[in-house]
């Protein structure tokens, strides 16, 4: 599968299987008489690499789309570069792998930031980011890395999410499946006479967001899609149920980073727009946001879908992936699931050999249509701990259900209140003060650390526990409140005391190390190499006394609807759910689960509210809804 830094070379098996469920569309041409290989070929399930990586067709091709960003009264064009095995000239049809990207000329891609490179000036790529080009032209694929509007050699202007941003890669797939013309940089017409009528769609953060984009859209021909650390919704990426998360210039300021640093000044004018359609004021939801949001979509969605995400992903939380998994899941979308514990980071570099062979096999039956028995598999693989894997079969895991652990109140001398399966039978209640300035590290810390913070949090601690506790799923903190104002923030954290080793957030989880691997053909262009080596990646671990496990927060003027700021009944009591991020974690025997309520804090990127308002709880009903596997069961197995 690799070799050294040194690349390797891989010759024609000699016992192969052609793919004999191919359809009409990708039919397998019949061998030249100079013998060079016009078929694909399969062994061991898999397509293997009998086509050449140097004398692959390089191309790039513009297709108008149906947008105007930039208002200068011409359509935008969309830039692609293709690569493709010279048997596609001859015959063969091939099956598109694209990740269409906004950064291939600036922040660029991978761990090792490669950008795309037209080194002598022909309008031809020299270099080409990523493994795909080198790993999957050789097995009879064609990787298109495409600009999305406004980047690189797309004309017009980005729009952060907006309609513009996801119309990129379903315009180029419609010229793929000859619903659009195509040109060269000379004005000739370019027809994809050698697609198979399948695309798939791959990449990590923007350019697996245009991925579930593209998929939202239902566009005809986009088979399976792979979103790496994808946005399925650019509210919840600037917002957090009315919270303002990143101010509405960061549209702007995205806008200005991923723009074709020649167009900036030109697109000024877009990114001011950006500014003002947002409303950072209220941080309301509205329909700026309803255009990048692509959940309510999921039922157009024909393609099938290989979610990859970092439960630990501080950038794009895991809320993304999880919202997007249940919509798709409601619908009966084919999917599979990779859950790692690292944060924002690409699974070439957090479990590289078991990456390349899976998405291999994902791809060739997807796209090849090798019936090689992926979809038999379990569906979900889950790192329990820095490289230790689990497989399930869905996810949440079978048998979890929703378990109501609620909220007692502390005793006289007690710095921290308890938590049970056994609802609280009085009418105690306790109180603490919104405090903006009040931080993640000080909020989890133990109540018996003489550090820690009394007066503005409550925390309430399990037993040390009799047995562990697996939770798969959404945790939901639910409270019975009152304010002595109009306005607050709530907040909840799911802590978890005890030491043993864990995932580490420095790097978002890993580190890059000096030696490389090699993962495909190489080439050379001109004297311009195009290698297929990669820094390798070690795993970062810690081992600290406690850990956050999940945390949410909502604005108190939203707790009616996303879109209505409606201000509190001061004294008055509010029902409030504060949903958690998604986790599946296992709370070890002898640890102590710790629930803790704040208002504002600076750990969620909030912008804080300043009233510093004093919040009530009352135990009557305050709980948090964990999603136990085996439910009441083993909560109270577990001595809850």
């Amino acid at each position: 599968m690799h070799g050294s830094r040194m690349g390797w070379r891989t010759a024609v098996v000699a016992a192969v299987t052609l793919v004999a469920s191919v359809p009409a569309t990708g039919a397998l041409a019949q061998p030249t008489s100079s013998g060079a290989p016009t078929s694909v070929v399969v062994a061991d399930g898999v397509t293997q690499p009998v086509f050449g990586y140097g004398d692959a067709v390089r191309q790039r091709v513009f297709v108008t789309s149906d947008v105007d960003t930039d208002g200068d009264g011409e359509l935008d064009k969309v830039a692609m570069d293709i690569i493709r095995p010279a048997a596609s000239d001859q015959g063969l049809r091939v099956p598109v792998l694209m990740d269409a990207s906004p950064y291939y000329s600036t922040v660029c891609r991978g761990n090792e930031s490669e950008c795309k490179a037209d080194l002598d000036g022909d309008g031809l790529n020299d270099k080409w980011p990523l493994f795909y080009d080198n790993y999957f032209v050789p097995r009879g694929y064609a990787v298109i890395l495409l600009d999305m509007i406004g980047t690189n050699n797309s004309t017009g202007c980005p729009v952060t999410g907006g309609r513009a941003d996801n119309t990129s890669a379903p315009t180029a797939i419609d010229w793929l499946n000859g619903r659009r013309k195509g040109f060269d940089a000379a004005g000739r017409e370019v027809a994809a006479d050698w697609h198979n009528g399948r695309t798939g769609m791959i990449g990590k953060s923007y350019d697996g967001t245009l991925a579930n984009a593209a998929a939202a859209s239902g566009v005809d021909g986009l088979s399976t899609i792979v979103p790496i650390s994808a946005i399925s919704s650019w509210y919840d990426y600037s917002r957090s149920n009315g919270l303002v998360t990143r101010a509405n210039n960061y549209s702007g300021s995205l806008a200005n980073t991923v723009t074709n640093p020649a167009r900036r000044a030109y697109c000024a004018p877009v990114r001011a727009q950006l500014g003002q359609g947002g409303d950072d004021t209220t941080g309301d939801y509205n329909d700026f946001w309803a255009e990048r949001d692509y959940l309510p979509d999921a039922d157009k969605v024909k393609a099938s879908v290989f979610v990859v995400h970092g439960i630990n992903d501080d950038n794009v939380r895991a809320d993304h992936f999880s919202k997007w998994w249940a919509a798709l899941a409601e619908r009966g979308v084919p999917q599979k699931l990779w859950l790692t514990g690292t944060g924002h980071i690409d699974p070439f570099d957090f479990r590289r050999a078991e990456w390349v062979d899976t998405l291999h096999r994902w791809l060739d039956h997807w796209l090849q249509g090798v019936d090689n028995g992926i979809m038999n598999e379990p569906m979900a693989d889950i790192e329990r701990l820095p490289d230790v894997w689990e497989t399930a079969q869905t996810w949440p895991l079978p048998g979890t259900q929703p378990t109501q652990v609620f909220l007692q109140p502390a005793g006289a001398d007690a710095t921290a209140g308890g938590l049970s399966v056994r609802p609280y039978a009085g009418k105690a209640a306790a109180t603490f003060q919104d405090t903006p300035t009040m931080t993640q590290a000080n909020a989890i810390r133990h109540p018996s650390d003489p550090l820690a913070n009394t007066a503005n949090r409550l925390v309430f601690l399990s037993k040390p526990l009799q047995a562990p506790l697996h939770i798969s799923g959404t945790p939901i903190v639910k409270i019975n409140a009152s304010v002595n104002g109009e306005d607050t923030s709530f907040a909840g954290l799911l802590v978890d005391y005890g030491t043993r080793e864990r995932f580490s957030t420095a790097g978002d989880g890993v580190r890059t190390l000096t030696t490389e691997d090699c993962w495909g053909e190489e080439a050379n262009w001109g004297g311009h190499a195009e290698e297929a080596c990669y820094r390798q990646v070690a795993k970062n671990v810690a081992s600290n006394p406690q850990e956050l496990v999940t945390k949410g927060i909502i604005d108190g003027l939203n707790l009616d609807s996303p879109r209505v700021s409606t201000p509190l009944v001061p004294g008055a009591k509010n029902e409030v759910d504060v949903t958690l991020l998604p986790e599946d974690y296992v709370f070890d025997t002898g640890h102590q689960i710790g629930v803790v309520l704040l208002g504002s804090y600076s750990g969620y990127s909030s912008r804080a509210k300043q009233n510093r308002a004093d919040i009530t709880v009352n135990f009557d009903r305050s709980r948090i809804q964990l999603p136990v596997v085996g439910g009441r069961t083993a909560a109270l197995a577990a001595g809850l």
